[in-house]
């Protein structure tokens, strides 16, 4: 982690003492230092998805992506601007989001498939949610994995 990143993580560390107009603010401020580099648009953007100012986070996360953001940051964005979207009730968008990424999310996969989950949720998908979501909580139970997946599989084969 280079010195900008430790200083942003350092206000992101104190955010629920500070409140999310200083966080804003202060990520703003070290936003400035770096303009349109897509990692601080993409700080900048989160900070005001924090704040739930949604609209001013969606377009700043499309901006960081179109400038190029890459590896995690990128992933992370995808699921946050997805997140965002669903709250500004466009759940099926933010189903295409989440189906484009998963294939790139490397260990955020399970956040890929809680957040569409969600979206589905959202779009009246119910069952499929709730199918997706077990089936990526089995590998990780220490018992009943496999009676986890059988179920997960038979929700939506009787929908």
């Amino acid at each position: 982690m280079n010195e900008w990143q430790a200083r942003v993580a350092a206000v992101w560390a104190e955010a629920a003492e500070i409140g999310d107009d200083e966080v804003t603010r202060r990520i703003d401020a070290l936003a400035e230092e770096r303009a349109e580099h897509p990692i601080a648009l993409f700080e900048r953007a989160g900070a005001r998805d924090s704040a739930g100012r949604e609209a001013e986070a969606e377009e700043l996360y499309r901006r960081a992506l179109e400038r190029g953001l890459d590896g995690s940051e990128r992933v992370q964005a995808h699921v946050q601007l997805a997140s965002t979207i669903r709250n500004l009730g466009r759940p099926l968008e933010a189903i295409a989001l989440l189906d484009a990424i998963e294939s790139d999310a490397g260990e955020l996969r399970d956040a890929v498939v809680a957040f569409r989950a969600l979206a589905l949720v959202d779009a009246g998908f119910a069952r499929r949610a709730a199918s997706e979501a077990i089936a990526a909580l089995a590998p990780h139970l220490q018992r009943y994995r496999v009676s986890a997946a059988a179920y997960a599989a038979e929700l939506t084969a009787s929908a």
